[in-house]
């Protein structure tokens, strides 16, 4: 067994940077919303400092859980989750704004429900 309390609070940190991440992109209709602008870097930082922040606390996750948590939640592609924060982290001269645009459009949001329903099978 894992410990809960200490995975329900990296899920709720989870959480929470799913939904900053969308409040966040809210102003962003395009990609070029992103990279045209000093306002919209800005923005393409602080969410890609999110994602970093949120593909972490998977990691944790997994590691706390032993593997046995995320996969029984087959809908969100967990490794490619981890694996965006290694390519942030990594190769941040490399971004890419059209990927982070499709994960913040695609991906965010179901990864967000799927968070919730982890924490409400917790409890």
């Amino acid at each position: 067994m894992f410990d809960k309390e200490l995975t329900l609070e990296l899920l709720n940190l989870i959480l929470t940077s799913s939904k900053t991440i969308q409040d966040r992109f809210k102003s962003i209709k395009s990609v070029s919303d992103f990279t045209d602008s000093p306002n919209g870097l800005v923005i393409l930082d602080s969410i890609c400092m999110q994602l970093i922040a949120l593909g972490e606390g998977l990691k944790q996750v997994d590691k706390i859980t032993n593997k046995s948590l995320l996969k029984k939640y087959p809908q969100i592609d967990w490794i490619g989750a981890k694996a965006m924060r290694d390519i942030i982290s990594h190769q941040y001269f490399d971004i890419d704004a059209e990927i982070v645009y499709d994960v913040c459009v695609s991906k965010i949001p179901d990864l967000s429900i799927t968070i919730e329903k982890i924490i409400e099978d917790l409890n």
